[in-house]
């Protein structure tokens, strides 16, 4: 299958405060590159947001040794809502984020030491993986896995963002949805069973299909190699009906809102999903300004109603300081951008 995913571009996070959250993750995770910082009205949005166009400050930051970014969406002309109840894992939405490390026993043994964040024992996935979970002060939570996929591989505790953990209410209706729509299709493991390896406040009496879907490090895109691979793990809860993480929430409230993945061909993309049965719910059309960045960006729903941005970058800022841009709509969408133009984003490193 032709495929239009080159990798998590990011995955949205509401926070209550977007400055404040942008050294927390600079500091927890090394997302120290700022690719924009933006203060604008999401007008696009109205639809997840009561049918009211809401200021909102958007920060992207990134961690230059691969992975996707995390971009921090705070509302500014109301006040963010939190979950009244922490999500479970089967709950509708995103549940966790995953984020790779090169050293799993280094990395836990320095969040071990961090005060500011709980820290699970290693753990074993079901194909007996080591991970472990990390929540943050902020109530969001990250499953730490190991990886070998990496932009540059400096001594740092991680990298960015490879995947993410979602909850589905049917497990056949979802696969079909990230497989033929999205085409993430490599199935690393299907097991159904009460979760082992799950955050302290598991239950451990419940029984879960668990289905880890994976995509390769893409060989094509302008961010094909510093982006990497992809993991979504679904997970859907047999034993009783789940709630919507959102569901009664406006995006952009605090927690995972979003799962971003940069694309080329957006139109064919497009195309497919509307044969699919998936209709593109927002769509910016033309190139959209974001801070320094542009692009076209559409959202998509999952068969849950979990947000899934599709962004076509159109323009980066390389080093912002002296206005160099690099204009993707110029080059060819699957010739990947030399290495060196992606480390001078270095210059843009959040202090």
């Amino acid at each position: 299958m032709e495929t239009f995913i080159t990798g998590i571009q990011q995955v949205g996070i509401g926070v209550s405060n977007a400055e404040t959250a942008k050294y927390l993750y600079r500091d927890l995770f090394g997302m120290d590159i700022l690719l924009f910082e933006d203060t604008a009205s999401a007008t696009l949005m109205t639809r997840y947001t009561g049918n009211e166009v809401h200021r909102r400050k958007a920060i992207l930051s990134m961690n230059l040794n691969g992975g996707g970014g995390l971009e921090l969406w705070q509302f500014l002309s109301r006040k963010p809502s939190y979950c009244a109840i922490a999500p479970e894992p089967g709950d509708l939405g995103i549940f966790a984020v995953k984020i790779k490390t090169a050293d799993l026993a280094s990395a836990h043994g320095s969040f071990l030491q961090n005060d500011t964040v709980k820290t699970s024992p290693v753990l074993l996935t079901p194909d007996s993986k080591e991970h472990f979970w990390v929540e943050d002060s902020l109530g969001n939570l990250f499953d730490v896995i190991s990886s070998n996929c990496w932009f540059n591989n400096k001594s740092i505790t991680c990298g960015g963002v490879t995947g993410v953990i979602i909850g589905v209410s049917d497990m056949e209706k979802s696969l079909k949805f990230y497989k033929e729509i999205l085409g993430i299709d490599e199935i690393m493991y299907d097991h159904t069973g009460i979760i082992q390896d799950g955050p302290a406040f598991q239950e451990k009496s419940k029984t879960f299909r668990r289905v880890l879907l994976r995509k390769n490090k893409s060989i094509a895109g302008a961010f094909g190699h510093l982006l990497g691979s992809v993991e979504i793990e679904l997970v859907e809860r047999r034993d009783k009906a789940t709630r919507k993480i959102f569901g009664d929430r406006f995006w952009g409230d605090c927690g995972f809102i979003h799962l971003c993945f940069d694309v080329t061909h957006m139109d064919k993309l497009k195309d497919r999903a509307s044969k699919g049965g998936y209709s593109f719910t927002v769509d910016s059309a033309g190139s959209f300004e974001m801070g320094e960045a542009a692009g076209r960006f559409c959202y998509v729903e999952d068969p849950d109603g979990t947000l899934i941005e599709l962004v076509e970058t159109h323009k980066i800022p390389v080093i912002k300081k002296l206005g160099l841009y690099v204009n993707l709509k110029k080059r060819k969408s699957e010739k990947a951008l030399p290495r060196w133009m992606l480390n001078l984003l270095a210059l843009n490193k959040i202090r």
